[in-house]
């Protein structure tokens, strides 16, 4: 996950990953190495150490000076920190940390796999537990990391790693059925990242309800989940004949209604949209948007107090997802067809 190299302006720094590689060891050992020496073996400890000294890697001075590594701080990573999707999560994240004693670190990943890696090598060593908010990594890769910290993965289900979710099937179900009731008959699916998990969920339950209820569904995408991808989404859409659109976020919904007004689209009397997870904003554009709400507030409280849970008593059964329930708020950019 990391790259070898000398400290300097043309090579990265070496990582802990590095470490454990030359050394033939985990990443978890090498952590454990040097914050909590006693654990490892005299003679594996004083390798890794020797192997540290070759690469010129540093243990941040953090962990290292605090006695069993702790340091009072937890991590949250966001796909995006300009997305509204997170505002209700991060506050309620870190009220609960903050009320449990602990200092909730803020990370941004830019939409980005390889930036999110990348903080979780620099993030990694100065934190007791991490929650990896739609995390782009993939599953693997997310185990590897709660094999060195407690983790705890928002929006997304990895095998053996705590995790808490909004119920898709039934809000997508939930959506689809509040089209069909209006009398649309054709509708799209304007799909988010194709590294979503969240959006795997929702496609497939989107697809699922259209056939039980007969209609005809289509899929466009991917998009990123942001304005401007909803305003590349626009134009796609006048070349469909459905009268109505369910986008994988508010922000993809938001910026598809902006961009099919631009091409003289009315909203909703020629085309209905819907929108996922009720952001801060939703119902400030026009006309305000129809959308499956997630509990936003409790996905935050509750991603933490499973990382506090894990901190306080490892148990295999925080890997059993947390289920959040999600239901649609009707407003007004759907009405009746035909």
């Amino acid at each position: 996950m990391g790259e070898t190299g000398e400290t300097g302006n043309s090579r990265t720094r070496p990582t802990i990953y590095d470490v454990a590689k030359a050394a033939g060891v985990a990443p978890s050992t090498v952590s454990r190495a040097f914050s909590r020496p006693g654990r490892v073996n005299a003679d594996t400890a004083e390798r890794i150490r020797r192997v540290a000294h070759e690469l010129g890697y540093r243990m941040n001075p953090i962990a290292r000076g605090l006695p069993d590594g702790r340091t009072a701080l937890l991590a949250i990573i966001v796909a995006d920190l300009t997305n509204p999707f997170f505002f209700e999560i991060i506050r309620s994240a870190e009220k609960t940390a903050i009320d449990a004693g602990y200092t909730l670190l803020v990370v941004d990943a830019h939409e980005s796999g390889e930036a999110e890696r990348q903080a979780l090598e620099r993030t990694l060593p100065l934190v007791e537990g991490i929650v990896l908010a739609t995390s782009r990594l993939s599953d693997s890769a997310i185990r590897a990391v709660a094999k060195q910290r407690p983790t705890v993965v928002m929006n997304r289900v990895v095998t053996d790693v705590a995790s808490v979710i909004t119920d898709n099937a039934q809000g997508m179900r939930s959506a689809v059925e509040h089209l069909a009731g209006l009398g649309h008959t054709r509708i799209t699916y304007l799909a988010g990242p194709e590294a979503s998990w969240a959006d795997g969920m929702r496609w497939r339950a989107f697809r699922r309800t259209t056939q039980e209820l007969g209609l005809r569904a289509r899929r466009l995408g991917p998009f990123a989940p942001t304005l401007a991808g909803g305003l590349s989404a626009a134009q796609a859409l006048t070349t469909h004949a459905a009268t109505a659109t369910v986008a994988y976020n508010d922000l993809l919904a938001i910026g598809a209604m902006r961009g099919l007004t631009r091409l003289g689209v009315e909203i909703p009397r020629e085309l209905s949209v819907v929108g996922f997870d009720n952001i801060f904003g939703s119902d400030f554009c026009t006309p305000p948007l129809t959308t499956v709400a997630a509990p936003l507030r409790h996905f935050g409280t509750f991603a933490v107090q499973r990382l506090l849970n894990q901190l306080r008593n490892p148990s295999p059964g925080l890997s059993v997802p947390a289920l959040l329930p999600a239901k649609l708020v009707e407003r007004g950019s759907t009405a009746r067809h035909g």
